[in-house]
């Protein structure tokens, strides 16, 4: 009688000596190599961000090692080498024309890991996400190959330490210090903003995005908010994951039982929450789509009901850089992100009965972490909250039919009066253009401008950069100055940026949106009473007309594309000017959405609505 290699042999010889190579060169059964895959993945990059990934990707590839075998309770599977996906660094890139590969990044992860999911078969993955792009390209490969699989954020850098004042700095801080003329305070502040490693400490895009995949159910809640350089991410995670990834596996517990519409629902709510990052509006219709659901205003929230619960019924139960001072290491020492969940899903805004990465439901996970209670200092309870309102509010009006554009209201320190905001348009076309004014010419800017950046969004730029940089600047001008001048765009912002700033402005301009219109001097109304962006000029139906002939016979004289377009003189920006959707669809690299539609024949539909009963 053969043995059970001999007959494996005979059924894939050309398979054999590669996996029998891998299998001695890690130390596992040879016996086992052609058992379903199991492996490791993790995020790398060029910035202090991705430096710890490493690290723990391979404590965790050991840990899962000692479970893989043919012994009763192991994990009968192969084991496969960790892969890394490559992205840039966004706070390195900032204000430069290398920004427009940013968001791409996140495109660029999702390509190189499914790559690596489907070729390699993966049955089970455990993923180690840093930055703010990677970790959602990550998880919309891990959607799409819907295999089980878990997060765990690599964690945040500590904040630095001012050597003079005794306070605590950040990146951000750093960044507004760029129109400073002291040379030697801002390399002193440069040096001492990002002391170790790890992703952006305050609530940026990065922690926004660790939060929203915790919640929605594909990261351990206590794994969040943890530093990068917390031993508990060497000692304790690691096993921990295995444990879960093992049970998943198990029970075939896929990525798309684990994200619903609930569960993004859910996630959505605690952004607004911890008043996060504007991209969350970018991000989440990309991972709803990678999880099957086409049309996430119909599906999943729309606008209406996102400006309600964000004005009526979410308030921001944080006081967090950078609309506040605190980071994601002191939300750690007073209990982790789970206390802020704990505490919206007690003042019932949350549904506990979604499905979670520990084979828990939302509910038992937080039950089972008992978190203590607010602390009312960095976390604050729904009845007595940092802020009274959600901290993102979606606009309509004539510069945004789509309801793209989107306020990071956290963050607005100022020109909302009785909540609208009228100011004088000054366009720059691109971000460049407006870099050099700020740099040579900032006396121009005065009080109530709306300075209005176009052609950086999707295809535009291509690749829709953002604007810390700029916004820094202009944070740092209006604060010296006491005035008040909003940036709008359709491109995007770092979940850094504070002050009036609007982005995802669509359709954008490239595209001949209404931005392309507008002229310098045109009033702009931002109206957060009717949730309106409105360029008043636009209104008359015969200036509006007059602008778009003009418009029009500008691009026919340029082979179709306006001049003020960027290059896209890469096979990566060209694929992403003739490939990427409208940011209210996620500004993707994805034209055909019908090919992510989820299983019919499951329910998506629930009774349950976040309460108002504190509002």
């Amino acid at each position: 009688m053969k043995n059970s290699n001999t007959v494996l042999i005979d059924k894939n010889p050309g398979r054999n000596s590669q996996t029998y190579g891998i299998a001695r060169e890690l130390g596992t059964d040879l016996g086992l190599i052609h058992e379903p895959s199991v492996g490791v993945v993790g995020n790398k990059g060029d910035s202090q961000c991705y430096i710890g990934v490493a690290q723990k990707v391979g404590i965790i590839h050991d840990a899962l090692k000692d479970r893989v075998g043919s012994k009763p309770g192991q994990l009968k599977m192969r084991l496969i080498q960790p892969e890394f996906t490559v992205a840039t660094s966004d706070g390195i890139r900032n204000g430069t024309k290398e920004m427009r590969y940013s968001l791409i990044g996140r495109e660029v992860t999702n390509d190189s890991l499914s790559e690596h999911l489907s070729a390699t078969g993966l049955e089970g993955v455990i993923a180690v996400v840093a930055c703010d792009k990677p970790p959602v390209g990550t998880l919309a490969a891990i959607l799409e190959h819907n295999r089980p699989a878990i997060l765990m954020s690599d964690g945040s850098i500590r904040p630095g330490t001012d050597s003079e004042t005794g306070e605590s700095i950040d990146l951000i801080t750093a960044y507004q210090m760029a129109g400073s003329d002291d040379e030697k305070l801002k390399s002193r502040i440069a040096q001492e903003a990002c002391p170790g490693f790890g992703s952006c400490g305050g609530m940026f895009t990065y922690n926004t995005m660790q939060t929203f995949i915790g919640v929605v159910g594909m990261q351990p809640l206590h794994m969040i908010s943890p530093a990068s350089q917390d031993e508990r991410r060497l000692e304790e995670f690691p096993a921990e994951l295995v444990n879960y990834l093992a049970n998943l596996i198990d029970k075939n517990i896929t990525p798309r039982d684990i994200v619903t519409r609930d569960s993004l629902r859910n996630a959505i709510i605690v952004a607004m929450a911890v008043g996060g990052s504007t991209n969350v509006l970018l991000h989440a219709p990309e991972l709803a789509r990678a999880a099957g659901y086409t049309d996430f205003a119909n599906e999943i929230m729309n606008p209406e009901e996102f400006n309600n619960l964000s004005r009526n019924v979410i308030p921001v139960v944080i006081d967090a850089r950078p609309f506040g001072k605190y980071s994601m290491v002191d939300i750690d020492a007073k209990g982790g992100m789970q206390v802020i969940v704990k505490e919206l899903m007690d003042a019932g805004l949350l549904n506990g009965e979604t499905l979670t990465c520990t084979g828990e439901t939302l509910f038992e996970q937080v039950t089972r972490l008992n978190p203590p209670s607010p602390d009312e200092d960095v976390i604050y309870s729904v009845q007595k909250p940092f802020k009274e309102t959600g901290g993102l509010r979606v606009l309509g009006g004539n510069l945004s039919p789509e309801f793209s554009a989107v306020l990071k209201l956290a963050g607005v320190e100022g020109g909302l009066e009785n909540n609208m905001f009228k100011g004088t348009a000054k366009v720059f076309d691109g971000e460049q253009e407006l870099l050099k004014a700020l740099d040579s010419q900032a006396e121009m800017f005065e009080n109530f401008d709306m300075i209005v950046v176009r052609y950086e969004g999707p295809f535009g730029a291509p690749g829709m950069p953002e604007m810390l940089d700029s916004t820094s600047r202009i944070t740092a001008l209006c604060r010296e100055k006491n005035i008040v001048v909003g940036l709008m765009t359709d491109g995007r912002f770092s979940g850094g940026s504070v002050g009036l700033v609007i982005g995802h402005v669509g359709p954008e301009a490239a595209a001949g949106g209404a931005i392309a219109l507008i002229e310098t001097g045109d009033e702009i109304v931002v109206d957060l009473n009717k949730n309106e962006l409105n360029c008043t000029q636009l209104q008359l139906e015969e200036i509006r007309h007059e602008r778009e002939n003009r418009w029009k016979d500008l691009v026919a004289e340029n082979d179709g594309l306006h001049p003020s377009v960027g290059d896209a003189d890469t096979r990566l920006l060209n694929r992403m000017r003739n490939s990427a959707v409208s940011a209210v669809y996620g500004a993707g690299m994805h034209p055909n959405r019908s090919l992510w539609v989820r299983d019919p024949r499951k329910p998506q539909q629930s009774n349950f609505e976040p309460s108002n009963k504190f509002r």
